[in-house]
């Protein structure tokens, strides 16, 4: 009688268990990309004030909004757009786009009816407003670029096709700083197509401390090559053309000036424009007129920090840097002295923080252990302390901390995930924003001693709703290669998963130089597609191969001069370790993977023929000859230098391997991954008669989105897994 009790008890879990999960709300494709379901609540950018007590906010493009950082609360209302009003017309500007101060707090700038030309640039109408008398200025009669105050109030300078100009706020003249700035020929103040995306630069002026001068750059694009889209919207397509400086072609020549407002002058500096190389950045030194200039040479593996005088004449060498596989941009904060720098460097093998003497290039490195930096969040003079993000403990995930100039090192953020900060501007108060791959999420307000303030951002609401739903997390895991090479992954399984069945699997796949797809963070948008895919029966993997960010410099740089490579193989042997797995069906896995990881899914649908059944590629590299110089040579030297390491990796020249099914996406207005990629590769395909499905989105950039254009391409992707796979 006991054992029967117990079946019956173990029956009625059973038959509860299921009926509660039958409960549950799968999720659908409209939740996620056409009502945007899950996407969770963010904090809004903040700007912290001069005050070190108070922040501003934009909300809903309607308010300016002044907030007390220790109570939380709203002090006052700085700007409504109702009030912000065109003097020409005496009609609101309309929405705000986002907004800055002028040093002293007393104006602001307005931007309006932004329009984005490629991913980090725009042009918006600019406009001066008084917050105490609230009195609006139109800047400029068209829209504009890149307005700034200088540090003084007396000026704003911007950039009106391909010009520099200052505004003096007292005289209301505008000078035009520079008058040779023409289309795809010669750029003055902001930067080139390749600049803006490899070195996510479009700001190409800074002011000198005092504001009476202004250093600047100048492209002259006139040898490098164009790239021409068509754009399929009227009888006779319209034309964008555009200088794209593809992998061991001519790039922009690069100057830097310095222009005066006194003399009304531009004095050329000698960077050695004439060689082939890089100016990524240039800096100020606080209070001084002096110029440090950051210059890198071509293949990417040496940089050299110089400094100019208040002329341009005087020139000398701060600091220097050689690495045997390549150095990406640093990043560099100076002490207000000007005395010493503090900045990263791999040069240990991880990425750490260094304090440098610009008087003779002396080092001195402040963290150290077998552990990368992410980033340096800033610069505590007053305290002694550098903060900063990084994979402390695990690659998988990030922590918040600071070390102090005699190299002590603390965590200060207090959970287990994702963290990163936000500073005031005194170091009194930091937002800490977190999430993990269970939590939406959270944004909580510290003070500089990390006793918590207040949450800021909690997601409950999410946290709530997701509890409705049928939810698989991933799981963590790690294996070993053939080659003894320890790997990280995550999986997802069916909510039903029972290890006596053997599923289908699907890897998603990135893979790119310093990249990470296995994080314990969270995503918003793929990973509840994911569940719909579990929910049907397959199980979702990731691995992190080789070339992958967060294990070192070796771990990192190891691919070097043949990308696709090893990476190729590490999702091959990935692939093959789930293949032995008893709950995994051997001959039904395939890999989806979207630009990098369109390069990687192909290779393996070619490479990997015998492994995988199904590959997906959305807007793929097909040959990295097509792809920008500034990163393609910074990981492959130039094809003049190495074609066997651009031609052994490119899956057009493995297409007859092919054996299993493939689908190819694109969208023909990619500005990045050019369509020509996949013309190519389809070309190759088709000349060794390999049968494969392919779809073309119409005027759509790298992103593939806009309207219902993602909702109609996961239904698509949705389709193919389940028609192929």
């Amino acid at each position: 009688m006991k054992i029967k009790h117990l079946t019956l008890v173990v029956l009625f879990i059973c038959i509860t268990t299921s009926s509660f999960a039958q409960g549950l709300t799968k999720v659908e494709l409209g939740d996620i990309w056409i009502n945007y379901s899950f996407y969770p609540e963010r904090a809004q950018s903040v700007t912290p004030m001069n005050d070190d007590k108070h922040y501003a906010i934009l909300e809903n493009g309607v308010f300016i909004e002044k907030y007390e950082f220790k109570s939380g609360k709203q002090t006052t209302t700085l700007a409504r757009s109702s009030e912000i009003v065109n003097p020409e017309t005496d009609k609101s500007v309309g929405r705000i786009d986002d907004f800055s101060f002028s040093r002293d707090e007393q104006f602001m700038l307005i931007s309006t009816e932004t329009e984005y030309i490629y991913r980090r640039s725009s042009e918006s109408y600019f406009w001066i407003y008084d917050i105490k008398n609230k009195t609006t200025e139109p800047i400029f009669k068209d829209k504009i670029r890149l307005a700034e105050f200088s540090p003084n109030n007396k000026h704003i300078a911007f950039v009106y096709k391909s010009n520099l100009y200052v505004k003096d706020l007292s005289s209301k003249k505008i000078t035009q700083i520079t008058n040779d700035g023409k289309d795809r020929n010669i750029i003055n103040g902001t930067t080139d197509w390749v600049y803006e995306e490899e070195f996510a630069i479009t700001k190409g002026f800074e002011w000198s401390p005092d504001g009476n001068k202004i250093a600047f750059f100048k492209f002259d694009e006139s040898k490098v090559k164009e790239f021409n889209m068509l754009t399929w919207d009227h009888l006779y397509p319209s034309e964008h053309r555009f200088k794209y400086p593809k992998a061991g072609e001519d790039n922009s020549v690069v100057d830097v000036f310095i222009y005066d407002l006194n003399s009304q002058k531009s004095t050329k500096l000698n960077t050695g424009s004439e060689n082939d190389q890089y100016i990524p950045r240039f800096y100020w030194l606080p209070n001084s007129n002096t110029l440090t200039v950051l210059i890198m040479n071509r293949l990417q593996n040496h940089y050299e920090l110089v400094q100019y005088n208040h002329d341009g004449f005087d020139k000398r060498s701060v600091y220097k840097e050689d690495n045997k596989y390549w150095i990406d941009v640093p990043e560099i904060f100076f002490t207000s002295d000007g005395k010493q720098m503090i900045l990263n460097s791999e040069k240990d093998g991880y990425n750490h923080i260094y304090i440098v003497e610009t008087s003779d290039g002396t080092s001195t490195q402040l963290t150290k252990g077998e552990w990368d930096i992410e980033s340096i969040i800033g610069v505590d003079e007053n305290n002694k302390k550098i903060y900063f993000s990084a994979w402390m403990e695990t690659p998988l995930e990030t922590v918040v901390a600071s070390v102090s100039m005699d190299g002590k090192t603390e965590i200060i953020s207090k959970k287990k995930g994702s963290n990163s900060a936000i500073f005031s501007t005194k170091f009194g108060y930091y937002f800490n924003t977190y999430s993990s791959s269970t939590a939406p999420p959270e944004v909580n307000l510290f003070n500089s001693k990390g006793k918590l303030v207040r949450n800021i951002v909690s997601n409950n609401a999410l946290k709530e709703k997701l509890k409705k739903y049928q939810i698989s997390y991933p799981e963590f895991f790690t294996f070993k290669t053939s080659e003894d090479i320890s790997l990280n992954a995550w999986m997802i399984k069916p909510s039903n998963f029972d290890k006596n069945k053997e599923y289908p699997v699907l890897m998603h796949v990135y893979g790119g130089p310093g990249s990470q797809t296995v994080e314990n963070k969270w995503n918003a948008f793929d990973f509840f597609w994911y569940q719909i895919l579990a929910d049907k029966g397959y199980i979702i993997v990731s691995v992190d191969n080789r070339g992958t960010g967060a294990r070192g410099e070796e771990f990192k740089k190891c691919t070097y001069l043949q990308i696709g490579k090893y990476e190729t193989e590490d999702q091959i042997e990935g692939a093959k370790y789930l293949a032995n797995l008893p709950y995994v069906d051997s001959k039904r896995i395939g890999i989806w993977g979207w630009s990098y990881g369109g390069y990687m899914s192909t290779l393996c649908i070619t490479k990997g023929a015998d492994v995988f059944k199904t590959a997906i590629a959305v807007a793929p590299v097909t040959t990295w000859r097509y792809y920008d110089n500034i990163y393609t040579e910074r990981f492959m030297r130039t094809p003049q230098e190495n074609a066997d390491g651009y031609d052994d990796n490119s899956p057009i020249n493995h297409v007859k391997k092919m054996k299993g099914n493939f689908l190819l996406i694109h969208g023909t207005s990619d500005d990045n991954v050019h369509y020509q990629n996949s013309m190519m590769l389809t070309d190759a395909l088709v000349k060794a008669n390999k049968q494969f499905e392919m779809f073309m989105y119409p005027n759509k950039d790298h992103g593939i989105s806009g309207g219902i254009t993602r909702y109609h391409l996961y239904v698509k992707l949705t389709d193919y897994i389940e028609r192929k796979l």
